[in-house]
Protein backbone atom coordinates (compact mmCIF):
# COMPACT_ATOMS: atom_id res chain seq x y z
CA UNK A 1 0.00 0.00 0.00
CA UNK A 2 1.50 3.35 -1.04
CA UNK A 3 1.84 6.32 1.27
CA UNK A 4 0.69 9.40 -0.61
CA UNK A 5 2.79 12.52 -0.97
CA UNK A 6 2.65 14.77 2.08
CA UNK A 7 3.36 18.44 2.45
CA UNK A 8 6.20 18.34 4.95
CA UNK A 9 6.17 22.10 5.45
CA UNK A 10 2.49 21.96 6.31
CA UNK A 11 3.13 19.03 8.69
CA UNK A 12 5.59 21.16 10.67
CA UNK A 13 3.60 24.37 10.29
CA UNK A 14 6.49 26.33 8.76
CA UNK A 15 6.82 28.32 5.50
CA UNK A 16 8.80 26.91 2.59
CA UNK A 17 11.62 29.40 3.22
CA UNK A 18 11.94 28.44 6.88
CA UNK A 19 15.47 28.29 8.28
CA UNK A 20 16.94 25.14 9.80
CA UNK A 21 16.52 26.68 13.24
CA UNK A 22 12.83 27.35 12.53
CA UNK A 23 12.36 23.77 11.36
CA UNK A 24 14.15 22.40 14.41
CA UNK A 25 12.09 24.48 16.82
CA UNK A 26 8.83 23.54 15.12
CA UNK A 27 9.70 19.86 15.22
CA UNK A 28 10.64 19.89 18.90
CA UNK A 29 7.42 21.66 19.80
CA UNK A 30 5.26 19.19 17.86
CA UNK A 31 7.27 16.18 19.05
CA UNK A 32 6.54 17.15 22.63
CA UNK A 33 2.86 17.63 21.83
CA UNK A 34 2.27 14.37 19.98
CA UNK A 35 4.76 11.94 21.52
CA UNK A 36 2.70 8.83 22.42
CA UNK A 37 4.14 8.69 25.92
CA UNK A 38 2.85 12.19 26.60
CA UNK A 39 -0.35 12.37 24.53
CA UNK A 40 -3.06 9.72 24.80
CA UNK A 41 -5.24 10.99 21.94
CA UNK A 42 -6.05 8.34 19.34
CA UNK A 43 -4.21 10.07 16.50
CA UNK A 44 -1.20 11.23 18.53
CA UNK A 45 1.15 8.48 17.38
CA UNK A 46 0.21 8.97 13.72
CA UNK A 47 0.73 12.73 14.02
CA UNK A 48 4.07 12.11 15.72
CA UNK A 49 5.16 9.91 12.84
CA UNK A 50 4.13 12.57 10.32
CA UNK A 51 6.13 15.36 11.94
CA UNK A 52 9.10 13.04 12.45
CA UNK A 53 9.07 12.06 8.77
CA UNK A 54 8.82 15.71 7.77
CA UNK A 55 11.75 16.64 9.98
CA UNK A 56 13.85 13.73 8.73
CA UNK A 57 13.54 15.16 5.21
CA UNK A 58 13.61 18.92 5.81
CA UNK A 59 16.51 18.77 8.27
CA UNK A 60 18.72 17.15 5.62
CA UNK A 61 19.83 19.80 3.09
CA UNK A 62 20.16 17.28 0.22
CA UNK A 63 16.77 15.64 0.85
CA UNK A 64 15.14 19.03 1.28
CA UNK A 65 16.57 20.26 -2.02
CA UNK A 66 15.24 17.19 -3.86
CA UNK A 67 11.88 17.56 -2.15
CA UNK A 68 11.66 21.25 -3.06
CA UNK A 69 12.61 20.51 -6.66
CA UNK A 70 10.63 17.35 -7.36
CA UNK A 71 7.70 17.58 -4.98
CA UNK A 72 5.83 14.27 -4.96
CA UNK A 73 8.58 12.71 -7.14
CA UNK A 74 11.38 13.60 -4.69
CA UNK A 75 12.14 9.94 -3.94
CA UNK A 76 13.60 9.48 -7.42
CA UNK A 77 10.17 9.89 -8.92
CA UNK A 78 8.49 7.31 -6.66
CA UNK A 79 5.99 7.70 -3.84
CA UNK A 80 6.99 6.28 -0.51
CA UNK A 81 5.66 2.78 0.07
CA UNK A 82 4.90 0.95 3.27
CA UNK A 83 8.37 -0.57 3.45
CA UNK A 84 9.95 2.91 3.36
CA UNK A 85 7.62 4.03 6.13
CA UNK A 86 8.43 1.00 8.25
CA UNK A 87 12.17 1.53 7.78
CA UNK A 88 11.82 5.04 9.12
CA UNK A 89 9.62 4.36 12.15
CA UNK A 90 9.41 0.65 12.85
CA UNK A 91 13.05 -0.29 13.39
CA UNK A 92 13.97 1.86 16.37
CA UNK A 93 15.08 -0.26 19.32
CA UNK A 94 14.76 0.54 22.99
CA UNK A 95 16.51 -0.55 26.15
CA UNK A 96 17.85 2.40 28.15
CA UNK A 97 17.05 3.49 31.67
CA UNK A 98 15.50 6.90 31.06
CA UNK A 99 12.49 7.69 28.91
CA UNK A 100 12.61 11.39 29.72
CA UNK A 101 13.30 13.43 26.60
CA UNK A 102 15.90 16.20 26.66
CA UNK A 103 15.52 18.57 23.72
CA UNK A 104 19.09 19.84 23.37
CA UNK A 105 20.99 21.07 20.35
CA UNK A 106 21.99 17.64 19.08
CA UNK A 107 21.11 16.41 15.62
CA UNK A 108 18.04 14.49 14.60
CA UNK A 109 19.63 11.07 14.79
CA UNK A 110 20.85 11.68 18.36
CA UNK A 111 17.47 12.99 19.48
CA UNK A 112 15.57 10.21 17.74
CA UNK A 113 17.72 7.55 19.38
CA UNK A 114 17.23 9.00 22.86
CA UNK A 115 13.55 9.64 22.32
CA UNK A 116 12.79 6.03 21.49
CA UNK A 117 15.10 4.22 23.89
CA UNK A 118 12.37 2.95 26.20
CA UNK A 119 9.57 2.22 23.76
CA UNK A 120 8.94 -1.05 21.99
CA UNK A 121 8.69 -1.10 18.18
CA UNK A 122 5.77 0.76 16.66
CA UNK A 123 4.41 -2.55 15.52
CA UNK A 124 3.45 -3.22 19.16
CA UNK A 125 4.68 -6.82 19.18
CA UNK A 126 6.39 -8.45 22.15
CA UNK A 127 6.67 -7.30 25.77
CA UNK A 128 6.44 -3.57 26.42
CA UNK A 129 8.39 -1.85 29.14
CA UNK A 130 6.35 0.30 31.51
CA UNK A 131 6.63 4.05 31.44
CA UNK A 132 9.03 5.91 33.68
CA UNK A 133 7.66 8.40 36.19
CA UNK A 134 9.23 11.47 37.73
CA UNK A 135 8.54 13.14 41.07
CA UNK A 136 10.05 15.99 43.05
CA UNK A 137 12.03 15.15 46.18
CA UNK A 138 12.36 18.17 48.47
CA UNK A 139 15.39 18.19 50.76
CA UNK A 140 16.88 20.68 53.16
CA UNK A 141 20.46 21.83 52.46
CA UNK A 142 21.60 19.75 55.44
CA UNK A 143 19.96 16.63 53.98
CA UNK A 144 21.70 17.10 50.63
CA UNK A 145 25.06 16.91 52.42
CA UNK A 146 24.27 14.07 54.79
CA UNK A 147 22.47 11.68 52.43
CA UNK A 148 21.27 8.40 53.93
CA UNK A 149 18.00 6.47 53.84
CA UNK A 150 14.64 8.16 53.80
CA UNK A 151 11.06 6.84 53.81
CA UNK A 152 8.93 8.16 50.95
CA UNK A 153 5.19 7.89 50.31
CA UNK A 154 3.64 8.34 46.87
CA UNK A 155 0.19 9.69 46.03
CA UNK A 156 -0.94 6.19 45.05
CA UNK A 157 -0.32 4.91 48.58
CA UNK A 158 2.97 3.15 47.97
CA UNK A 159 5.82 3.70 50.42
CA UNK A 160 9.43 2.64 50.19
CA UNK A 161 12.89 3.52 51.48
CA UNK A 162 15.21 5.57 49.30
CA UNK A 163 18.97 5.72 49.66
CA UNK A 164 19.92 9.36 49.06
CA UNK A 165 23.58 9.74 47.98
CA UNK A 166 25.69 12.00 50.16
CA UNK A 167 26.25 15.49 48.77
CA UNK A 168 23.39 15.20 46.28
CA UNK A 169 22.83 18.50 44.48
CA UNK A 170 19.90 20.61 43.33
CA UNK A 171 18.35 19.23 40.13
CA UNK A 172 20.02 15.82 40.39
CA UNK A 173 17.84 12.80 39.68
CA UNK A 174 17.76 9.64 41.77
CA UNK A 175 16.62 6.49 39.96
CA UNK A 176 14.36 4.01 41.77
CA UNK A 177 14.28 0.89 39.61
CA UNK A 178 10.93 -0.79 38.95
CA UNK A 179 8.75 1.86 40.63
CA UNK A 180 7.25 3.28 37.42
CA UNK A 181 4.26 1.96 35.50
CA UNK A 182 3.95 -1.83 35.17
CA UNK A 183 4.96 -3.38 31.85
CA UNK A 184 2.62 -5.03 29.38
CA UNK A 185 2.68 -8.54 28.03
CA UNK A 186 5.39 -9.58 30.48
CA UNK A 187 7.55 -6.51 29.98
CA UNK A 188 9.47 -4.98 32.92
CA UNK A 189 8.13 -2.11 34.96
CA UNK A 190 9.40 1.39 34.33
CA UNK A 191 11.48 3.36 36.79
CA UNK A 192 10.78 6.26 39.10
CA UNK A 193 13.07 9.29 38.97
CA UNK A 194 13.21 11.66 41.92
CA UNK A 195 14.39 15.15 41.00
CA UNK A 196 16.01 16.90 43.96
CA UNK A 197 14.74 20.34 44.91
CA UNK A 198 16.17 22.35 47.80
CA UNK A 199 13.77 23.79 50.34
CA UNK A 200 14.38 27.38 51.47
CA UNK A 201 16.43 27.53 54.65
CA UNK A 202 15.38 29.67 57.61
CA UNK A 203 18.92 30.93 58.17
CA UNK A 204 20.97 30.51 54.99
CA UNK A 205 20.42 32.21 51.64
CA UNK A 206 21.48 30.34 48.52
CA UNK A 207 23.10 31.69 45.35
CA UNK A 208 24.11 28.80 43.12
CA UNK A 209 26.44 26.56 45.13
CA UNK A 210 27.27 29.30 47.66
CA UNK A 211 25.50 30.07 50.92
CA UNK A 212 25.13 33.38 52.76
CA UNK A 213 24.43 33.88 56.44
CA UNK A 214 24.25 36.93 58.71
CA UNK A 215 26.94 37.15 61.39
CA UNK A 216 25.93 39.32 64.38
CA UNK A 217 28.87 41.07 66.08
CA UNK A 218 29.07 43.67 68.83
CA UNK A 219 30.34 47.22 68.15
CA UNK A 220 33.57 46.54 70.02
CA UNK A 221 34.16 43.24 68.14
CA UNK A 222 33.73 45.08 64.86
CA UNK A 223 35.97 47.94 65.96
CA UNK A 224 38.72 45.97 67.69
CA UNK A 225 38.54 42.69 65.77
CA UNK A 226 37.60 39.32 67.21
CA UNK A 227 37.33 35.61 66.50
CA UNK A 228 33.66 34.61 66.68
CA UNK A 229 31.61 31.44 66.08
CA UNK A 230 29.55 31.01 62.89
CA UNK A 231 27.14 28.16 62.24
CA UNK A 232 27.62 26.23 58.98
CA UNK A 233 25.34 23.51 57.58
CA UNK A 234 27.11 20.79 59.53
CA UNK A 235 29.09 22.38 62.36
CA UNK A 236 30.08 25.49 64.27
CA UNK A 237 33.17 27.10 62.78
CA UNK A 238 35.18 30.10 63.97
CA UNK A 239 35.97 33.06 61.79
CA UNK A 240 38.21 36.08 62.30
CA UNK A 241 36.46 39.46 62.13
CA UNK A 242 39.11 42.00 61.11
CA UNK A 243 39.36 45.19 63.16
CA UNK A 244 37.39 48.06 61.68
CA UNK A 245 34.74 45.86 60.03
CA UNK A 246 31.45 47.51 59.08
CA UNK A 247 28.05 45.91 58.60
CA UNK A 248 27.83 44.12 55.29
CA UNK A 249 31.44 43.00 55.15
CA UNK A 250 31.60 39.41 53.88
CA UNK A 251 33.88 36.83 55.44
CA UNK A 252 34.49 33.78 53.25
CA UNK A 253 34.58 30.21 54.54
CA UNK A 254 35.86 28.06 51.69
CA UNK A 255 34.16 24.75 50.94
CA UNK A 256 31.33 25.20 53.46
CA UNK A 257 28.59 25.68 50.86
CA UNK A 258 26.54 23.23 48.76
CA UNK A 259 27.76 20.36 46.54
CA UNK A 260 29.02 21.50 43.11
CA UNK A 261 28.29 19.73 39.83
CA UNK A 262 31.93 19.06 39.07
CA UNK A 263 32.74 17.90 42.60
CA UNK A 264 33.64 19.72 45.78
CA UNK A 265 31.49 22.32 47.49
CA UNK A 266 30.73 25.99 47.18
CA UNK A 267 31.61 28.59 49.80
CA UNK A 268 29.85 30.08 52.80
CA UNK A 269 29.85 33.86 53.16
CA UNK A 270 29.22 35.33 56.62
CA UNK A 271 27.96 38.93 56.36
CA UNK A 272 28.91 41.09 59.34
CA UNK A 273 25.92 42.68 61.08
CA UNK A 274 26.79 45.08 63.90
CA UNK A 275 24.25 44.70 66.71
CA UNK A 276 23.85 47.42 69.34
CA UNK A 277 22.53 46.50 72.81
CA UNK A 278 18.95 47.62 73.36
CA UNK A 279 19.57 48.38 77.04
CA UNK A 280 22.76 49.72 78.58
CA UNK A 281 23.98 49.40 82.12
CA UNK A 282 25.12 52.58 83.82
CA UNK A 283 28.75 51.62 83.27
CA UNK A 284 28.18 50.82 79.58
CA UNK A 285 26.42 54.14 79.10
CA UNK A 286 29.31 56.01 80.73
CA UNK A 287 31.80 54.26 78.46
CA UNK A 288 29.80 54.99 75.30
CA UNK A 289 29.41 58.63 76.33
CA UNK A 290 33.15 58.87 76.95
CA UNK A 291 33.81 57.33 73.52
CA UNK A 292 31.43 59.80 71.91
CA UNK A 293 33.21 62.73 73.56
CA UNK A 294 36.73 61.74 72.51
CA UNK A 295 36.13 60.16 69.10
CA UNK A 296 36.47 62.23 65.95
CA UNK A 297 34.98 59.48 63.77
CA UNK A 298 32.15 60.66 61.53
CA UNK A 299 30.28 57.79 59.85
CA UNK A 300 28.53 60.25 57.49
CA UNK A 301 31.64 61.93 56.21
CA UNK A 302 31.72 61.82 52.44
CA UNK A 303 27.96 61.35 52.14
CA UNK A 304 27.19 65.05 52.34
Amino acid sequence: MAVEYKDYYEALGVPRDASQDDIRRAYRKLARRYHPDLNQESDAEERFKDVSEAYEVLSDPEKRERYDSLGSRWRSGQTADAADFEDLFGQQGFGGDDVRVEFGDGGFSEFFERLFRDRASTAGTGPLRGRDHEAVLELSPEETLAGGRRRLSLDDGRSFDVNIPSEVREGQRIRIAGQGSPGRDGGPAGDLYLRVRLRPHPRFRREGDDLYVDLPVSPWEAALGATVPVQTLTETARVRVPAGSSSGRRLRLRGRGLPKRGGGRGDLYAAVQIVVPKRLSDEERDLFEKLASVSEFDPRAGSR
